[in-house]
């Protein structure tokens, strides 16, 4: 999802998760809202399309924040309609039930429009930014939608969406997908249409109103690359984000057709680092440098629209799908422009903060017991789910890893995918059995610590190596870990690959008699996510 200070997290384990409607697919959401610089309270009309996925449901569910919420926060339902006339509905515990006249039929749509008012308590941020200008900000995830959008509020239930803003004419409109209208109003007032072209999932389903400066930066096979920052940021702002057209062709080359029309890289006021808001990402208002430090920041939200928005985690224990992603996407980046030499480092920066985290809360990368979404943002799903990416290309191969990210990008563009899904994708594109690789790294706890010895015996020419798993932790591990046998020059002799498959493991090496090693060196290419000690006996 997003690039988030840990220590940030404490704040926000207050949510309650929600549970998509079994019986009910929304299939868009038209949104029209009106803002005001008078009053933090919004005026919205959702009309909603659902469609029934069973013969006889009476009523269903969205999820809104009613009244009662902070200082008169909260929304008002001020009534429901079909076609028109008016529906019966109650709205209660901050959900909003709405009785059909006539029970619907599976497969059946209809069109409900609720007219709402309030001031929200959150979801959308309603602030002042730094240099002082009023703006108004959508910050959803990962269930807040509801404090602001009547919604089936749970990253399973995906739709297209349409933001009709009016708002007063001074200020600007992002919203999700292509611009369709924007026209001045009397009074004042500007009314600003953005319709999404592919459905997504409410967390990332946004609108940015504020002062911008605007930069077009480049179109890219068809994506209109933008650039909306603070006007007082223009010149710095406009230089940082243009890193999006580099990277976006890395991650199209690798991945695949980008998801949505544009890409906009948007100064904001989101409370996290960086928010992959779908086709409009939102940073930090701080990100903007004038020396583009926010580079990784930048690559990691858009390698997010594909994944995480565009084939989005079927439900939050599967978080690693969006975050684990980002995060070694954008080490595959660094690696791709700037050199191994540079993934490297943030690789084993990152491997010290998943140890220190089991350390301190030894659960498995897919973690059922976890309520609260929020409590998933942790170096497990994003770090720990990019070393998982890592050593699975250490076992299937570059080409063939990059062949099944295209397959399951593909198989699952604008739709939810499990865990179980990628590893089947990965599966038939390796033409192997890897069960035992996701069951270790996926539903063990922890990482397997080694501790070995080599020696090099001259008279036989075999370099004898002992290792040995010795975690305290009761989870074993199977895999393969390079050997790099070197001169006292550091030329190397051999990279060879062990089979570590026991708990107690020795190897033997043959060296030819114009090979004398003076270094042994384990996992030389950290391609493994491990502990470890190894010396020369």
């Amino acid at each position: 999802m997003k690039r988030l200070h840990l220590t940030l997290l404490l704040l926000f384990f207050g949510i309650t998760p929600a549970v998509a409607d079994p019986g009910v697919d929304v299939l868009r959401y038209t949104f029209r809202l009106t803002l005001s610089d008078e009053t933090d309270a919004v005026r919205g009309e959702t009309t909603v399309v659902a469609r029934f996925l069973a013969d006889g449901v009476e009523s269903f569910e969205l999820d809104l924040i009613g009244p009662g919420r902070g200082d008169e926060g909260g929304m008002t339902v001020e009534a429901v309609t079909q076609d028109g006339k008016g529906m019966d509905f109650s709205h209660e515990n901050d959900h909003l039930r709405i009785l059909l006249s006539t029970a619907a039929q599976e497969d059946e749509q209809r069109a409900f429009t609720i007219t709402y008012q309030g001031v929200p308590s959150d979801g959308l941020i309603i602030s002042n930014n730094k240099y002082g200008d009023r703006t108004f900000f959508g910050d959803n995830w990962p269930e807040r939608a509801r404090h602001w959008l009547p919604t089936v509020d749970h990253p399973s239930d995906k739709a297209f969406c349409e933001f009709v803003v009016t708002a007063p004419d001074h200020y600007q409109v992002i919203g999700c997908g292509a611009l369709v209208e924007e026209t001045n109003l009397p009074g004042g007032f500007r009314l600003t249409h953005w319709r999404s072209e592919a459905p997504m999932a409410t967390k990332v389903m946004v609108i940015g109103v504020a002062r911008f400066a605007v930069q077009y930066v480049d179109e890219y096979q068809g994506t209109s690359i933008q650039s909306w920052v603070y006007p007082q940021d223009r010149e710095a702002g406009f230089y940082d984000y243009a890193l999006a057209e580099r990277v976006l062709a890395f991650f199209e080359g690798h991945i695949g057709p980008f998801p949505y029309a544009k890409l906009a890289n948007v100064q904001s006021k989101t409370r996290f680092g960086g928010m992959e808001n779908a086709s409009n990402i939102f940073y930090s208002e701080n990100s903007v440098s004038g020396n583009r430090r926010s580079e990784i920041l930048i690559a990691h939200e858009i390698a997010h629209q594909w994944f995480g928005d565009s084939v989005t985690e079927v439900d939050w224990p599967h978080i690693w799908l969006s975050e684990g992603f980002a995060t070694y996407f954008e080490q595959l980046y660094l690696e791709y422009t700037h050199g191994r030499d540079r993934m490297i480092p943030e690789l084993q920066q990152s491997k010290n903060f998943v140890v220190g985290y089991f350390e301190r809360n030894p659960a498995p990368l897919v973690d059922t017991t976890v309520a609260n979404p929020m409590a998933l943002l942790n170096a497990n799903s994003y770090m720990k789910g990019a070393w998982v990416l890592h050593m699975l290309r250490s076992v299937v191969g570059t080409e063939v890893f990059w062949d099944g990210i295209r397959a399951y990008y593909h198989q699952f563009r604008d739709g939810n995918a499990s865990s179980e899904d990628f590893q089947r994708v990965m599966e038939t594109t390796a033409g192997q059995d890897l069960g035992w690789f996701f069951e270790q790294w996926l539903y063990q706890t922890g990482q397997p610590r080694y501790e070995g010895t080599w020696q090099f015996d001259r008279s036989t020419r075999l370099v004898t190596v002992t290792l040995d798993q010795v975690q305290t932790h009761d989870a074993f591990f199977r895999m393969p870990i390079e050997l790099g046998i070197y001169t006292h020059g550091g030329e190397r002799l051999r990279l060879e690959v062990l089979d570590v498959a026991e708990r107690q493991n020795t190897f033997t090496i043959q060296l030819d008699d114009d090979e004398t090693p003076s270094d042994v060196v384990l996992d030389p290419n950290s391609w493994v996510l491990m502990e470890a000690t190894f010396s020369k006996q």
